[in-house]
């Protein structure tokens, strides 16, 4: 984080006067760029400051109303310098302007806009505070800035491209690619930009595992450590079977969601652009689990008129692969584990399916000692369930934090054991998410509303408050579990909650591929 701004952040001043309000829940918007802090906001036609992971400490501004491409602007290579160009200029509002502005113009507004006594007195504060003095020629220096910019650096969510979001941008338009610079951290498009780009190793080697063709492209060696790039192929036709089979193909939502539960997760299984899976380095013999991952997905059966992600598609480009196939990329990292880079003499990586999770049918119970028998939906074993307690349960409201929010803190806990002891994991789900959180103050235009709920696991009441309860032994040899209805604001009767039973399924064993 910028130095001037955490002192900033430290310092308690405001820079509402300025034009600039504080807000921790404001809600960035199609135009915001991924990775974007945001700094604070104007109160009018969503313009907001911010930073850019990527950027360093360098501030941009962001004008929802403007006409593409001019949402976003930098205006200052470093939060020193933008209090700087604010004590110049009274406030932000120049700032935001200056890119459609020539000098006369930009001059001419400072001096019919000069700082009222309230703007005076905060500019005060912020050079006494900072021992800063106004930027000498504003004008010149967000010139400099804006014309030697690459705009095409700027990383934007998949909002952007979507032409609801933005009906300026036409989805069949290829936008200008970056620089293909791949870094430690930041995924395909991102990364601290003051880290240098690692070296490649082309790799290029392909096999066949989950019913899916694979390609390991590159590996990457950088400062922190190696990234490694991977590719699954998905059949075109598989990929339009799909998207028919779930109207994936219609702009409206409404049949997706009313899917149950158990359709959302057969959903997921069934995408072909979709994997989920673990991945393991082997490095001159030593292994190396501690990894963080990024992913992307192309899909060539888009239909017209509809948001292409471009992102994948310059993935598709710089690789050389096939576009007419679908293609899931997963882009792996794992820092070095020892004090300096190492000499890669071998290399090779383990893939690991994450397991599936397959819902069972719903029950309902009423009191400890409670059975209900559950049948495995692929092996057909069939597991008795006892109820061992099933109480309520009151989270304290500090569990939460605050931040302007109400939480439910109501439950039911539910502690069991199963006959026999199963294998796999089965794990017990509330099928009904609970409560969202409320605010405690009506939102403000800039701020989020919460559609999604608090999630609880394994928690049982204590004298001091809720405690994780972990796994034990009963008499008998049974394992003793526990599972936590969604949170609702009003106490629940425990035996109007609906349970589900959730089978973790894995389907493929591991695979190791010799890389280098």
């Amino acid at each position: 984080m910028d130095k001037t701004y955490e002192k900033y952040l430290r310092s308690g001043i405001r820079l509402d006067a300025l034009g600039l309000e504080r807000s921790e829940n404001g809600t960035p918007y199609f135009c915001t760029p991924k990775g974007a802090s945001i700094i604070g906001w104007t109160g009018v036609d969503g313009i907001h400051y911010c930073f850019v992971r990527g950027f360093g400490g360098m501030v941009f501004a962001v004008s929802p109303m403007n006409r593409a491409p001019n949402f976003v602007h930098p205006v200052a290579r470093t939060f020193e310098d933008f209090l700087r160009l604010l004590l110049a200029c009274g406030a932000e509002a120049a700032l935001e302007q200056a890119w459609m502005w020539d000098e006369s113009e930009f001059n001419q507004f400072l001096q019919d806009n000069p700082p009222t006594d309230e703007q005076k007195e905060t500019m005060e504060q912020v050079a006494k505070r900072f021992q800063l003095t106004p930027m000498e020629h504003p004008w010149s220096y967000l010139k400099d800035l804006q014309s030697s910019f690459d705009y095409s650096t700027i990383p934007y969510t998949e909002d952007y491209y979507d032409p609801d979001m933005n009906p300026d941008q036409d989805p069949n338009q290829e936008p200008e690619p970056p620089a293909w610079e791949v870094r430690f951290e930041g995924g395909f498009w991102g990364g601290d930009r003051r880290q240098k780009p690692g070296t490649e190793i082309p790799i290029g080697v392909d096999f066949t595992w989950a019913d899916h063709s694979w390609k390991v492209l590159s590996a990457y060696v950088c400062s922190k450590g190696i990234v490694l790039d991977i590719a699954m192929q998905a059949d075109p036709e598989k990929i339009r079977a799909f998207t028919e089979k779930w109207h994936l193909d219609q702009e409206d939502d409404a049949y997706t969601a009313n899917l149950t539960l158990a359709q959302r997760m057969q959903m997921i299984r069934e995408n072909p652009l979709e994997l989920d899976h673990r991945a393991t380095l082997t490095l001159n013999g030593q292994v190396q689990r501690n990894c963080s991952g990024s992913g992307a997905a192309y899909n060539p059966c888009i239909p017209e008129g509809q948001h292409v992600d471009w992102e994948a598609k310059w993935v598709v480009d710089h690789y050389g692969l096939d576009p007419a196939y679908g293609w899931m990329f997963r882009r792996w990292s794992f820092p070095w584990t020892t004090k300096r880079k190492p000499v890669i003499k071998t290399l090779s990586i383990t893939l690991e399916k994450e397991a599936d999770r397959i819902p069972g049918s719903r029950f309902q119970v009423h009191q400890a000692g409670d059975t209900v028998s559950l049948t495995h939906p692929e092996t057909g074993t069939e597991y008795t369930l006892t109820v061992q307690e099933l109480e309520r349960e009151t989270m304290p409201e500090r569990a939460f934090g605050g931040g302007g929010w109400a939480y439910p803190t109501h439950l039911v806990v539910l502690s069991y054991s199963f006959t026999p002891e199963p294998e796999e994991q089965i794990q017990i789900q509330d099928a009904d998410e609970g409560d969202s959180p409320r605010p405690m103050a009506p939102p403000q235009p800039a701020e989020p509303t919460a559609t999604g709920s608090v999630g609880v696991i394994g928690i049982i009441g204590g004298a001091d408050g809720p405690v994780v309860m972990s796994v034990g032994r009963r008499a008998g040899g049974s394992k003793l579990r526990t599972a936590c209805s969604g949170l609702h604001f009003d106490p629940i009767v425990p035996a109007d909650v609906t349970w589900y039973p959730e089978f973790w399924v894995t389907r493929y064993s591991p695979i190791t591929i010799q890389l280098l």
